[in-house]
């Protein structure tokens, strides 16, 4: 059985939308795309890399699989790098309702996010991974059915936009597997889940 795990940036203030340019997500007139790119150094693709190497498949939203389809199948064949190459050649699981077809190869239209994440798991041993794709991200996050969430959290504050965690997130205590700081500022975090919300009284 797989393991589903989740890789996002976000701002300092929760925001993952449109970190890689002006023109990705403008939706509720967000303004700020692009917010990543100043920051973007080899720590991060040292990071980004190895994390698309651990995985044996993708699930993804429909915004995001079209920015990846736009851009990983027209990367020559030469210029492939272990992402480029993860990406074009294994299963691509992509939650839509508006795509009937995806031309990108071994695409597929997921059913029902929800319930189809345990077939999915069965039919892997190592990582099914969720990359962006916020709507997803926070159906996935409400039914409790992330194993590990990956986020590069960026110095910058953005005011609005659309978030990780969102009103519907079911409360959780988190356990840090591991943290590591790039070279332009970035924190790279690794959490599981640790179990329900605990809360307390200071000094008592």
């Amino acid at each position: 059985m797989a393991e589903l795990t989740i890789t996002t940036f976000l701002t300092l203030d929760g925001v993952m939308q449109a970190p890689g340019g002006p023109d990705e997500d403008r939706s509720g007139g967000f303004a700020h795309g692009g917010w990543l790119v100043p920051f973007f150094d080899g720590d991060m693709m040292e990071i980004m890399t190895g994390i698309f190497e651990r995985g044996e498949a993708y699930m993804l939203g429909r915004g995001t699989y079209e920015i990846f389809a736009h851009h990983w199948p027209n990367v020559p064949d030469d210029q492939q790098d272990a992402i480029a190459k993860k990406l074009n050649a294994l299963p691509k699981y992509v939650a839509t309702c508006t795509l009937k077809s995806l031309a990108w190869n071994n695409s597929k239209v997921m059913g029902d996010p929800v319930s189809d994440v345990k077939a999915i798991k069965a039919r892997y041993s190592g990582e099914v991974q969720v990359h962006g794709s916020p709507g997803l991200a926070q159906t996935l996050i409400q039914h409790d059915l992330i194993d590990e969430y990956r986020l590069l959290v960026f110095p910058v504050v953005v005011g609005g936009g659309k978030r990780l965690f969102g009103a519907g997130t079911k409360p959780a205590t988190m356990s840090l597997v591991t943290t590591r700081t790039t070279s332009t500022g970035a924190v790279y975090q690794v959490y599981r889940r640790a179990g329900e919300l605990k809360t307390g009284m200071i000094g008592t």
